[in-house]
C-alpha cells in the first residue's frame, strides 16, 4: 500500500508510526531503499523514523522520538514535535474540558520554542464521528492562522540562532533567517508583555547602528545598548493597536552579538566566535 500511495500521489513527506515490531516484519528497510533511490520523489521525500522497534530516534530525516517530543534545546538532528491540541488524547474526545485544551498562548510559546531549538511541529486534531472539527479545535487554528499572518516571518524558512532561549528573560525565544547581504536577521519571539513595557535581554547585544522593529506595525521600540544584552522599550500601543493580542515579535537587522551562558562563548551572527 505504501508504495501504491507514494506511486499515486508522489509525497513529500512519509510520516510512519509503525514502531511496534521489529523493521524486519515491516520490510522497512526494503521499502526505504526504493523510497530514497528509486521512488518518483527520491530527491525531495523526507521521513520520519518511526520503522520498526528501536529505530525511533536513531533512524529517519526527521526524529519524532515519542509524542509530544519537546527537548526544550538545540538537537544535533532535525526533529519533529507531535503533539495534539487535546493534552489527554490523539481522538476526538465528547467529555474534553476547555483545561483540556490548548490556549493560543501556550500553543504559539510551544510553535516558538519548537522552532528555536531548530524543530517541526505537528499539531493534531480528531475528528468526529462524521468528519467534523469541533469549534474549539476550529477557534485555535484560526487564531494561530491570524498570529502567523503577522509574524510567520519569524518561523517559515528560519534556522537557529547562536541562542535559543533569553538567558535573562524565559518568555523569549529566538530564530534568524540569512538576509540579502550574507548577514544573519535576528527574530526576538516575546511571549508575554514585559512589565513598563521595557524588556530586558540578557542573550542579545546590539550595537547603534543596529535597527530593530516590531512585525505588523510602524510603532519604533527604542532600544538602549548595553556592553553585555540589550534593553527594550516596546511601542506605546494601546490594544487596539498591537499586531496580534498574543506573543509580538522584534525584528533585529544589523550588528548583534548573542551570547548563552550554558554554552560559554559568544558569537556573532555571522558565527565567529569571540
Amino acid at each position: 500500500e505504501l508504495y501504491e500511495l507514494v506511486n499515486t500521489y508522489k509525497p513529500d513527506v512519509v510520516w510512519s508510526d509503525g514502531d511496534a515490531g521489529p523493521d524486519t516484519y515491516w520490510k522497512s528497510k526494503e521499502f526505504l531503499a526504493w523510497l530514497y533511490n528509486t521512488s518518483p520523489v527520491k530527491d525531495v521525500v523526507v521521513t520520519n523514523d518511526r520503522w520498526g522497534t528501536g529505530t525511533s530516534c536513531r533512524h529517519g530525516g526527521f526524529y519524532s522520538c515519542e509524542d509530544r517530543y519537546d527537548p526544550g534545546k538545540l538537537q544535533p538532528h532535525k526533529w519533529e514535535n507531535a503533539m495534539t491540541l487535546d493534552r489527554r488524547s490523539w481522538g476526538y474526545r465528547r467529555d474534553a474540558t476547555l483545561a483540556d485544551i490548548y490556549r493560543i498562548e501556550d500553543l504559539i510559546a510551544l510553535l516558538a520554542k519548537t522552532v528555536s531549538c531548530g524543530g517541526n511541529i505537528l499539531i493534531n486534531v480528531g475528528p468526529t464521528s462524521d468528519g467534523r472539527i469541533a469549534p474549539i479545535y476550529q477557534e485555535r487554528f484560526t487564531q494561530l492562522g491570524q498570529w502567523l499572518k503577522v509574524n510567520g516571518e519569524a518561523i517559515y524558512s528560519t534556522t537557529p540562532w547562536v541562542c535559543q532561549n533569553d538567558s535573562a528573560n524565559a518568555n523569549v525565544w529566538y530564530t534568524s533567517k540569512p538576509d540579502d547581504r550574507g548577514s544573519k536577521t535576528v527574530y526576538v519571539i516575546v511571549l508575554k508583555w514585559p512589565k513598563l513595557s521595557v524588556l530586558e535581554l540578557g542573550s542579545l547585544t546590539v550595537q547603534n547602528s543596529t535597527v530593530v522593529t516590531m512585525l505588523g506595525t510602524n510603532a519604533r521600540p527604542h532600544v538602549v545598548p548595553r556592553y553585555s544584552g540589550t534593553v527594550v522599550k516596546m511601542p506605546d500601543l494601546t490594544p487596539d493597536l498591537l499586531p496580534t493580542p498574543w506573543a509580538w515579535v522584534l525584528k533585529v537587522t544589523g550588528p548583534a552579538e548573542g551570547y548563552c551562558p550554558h554554552f560559554s562563548i559568544m558569537r556573532t551572527t555571522n558565527g565567529d566566535i569571540n
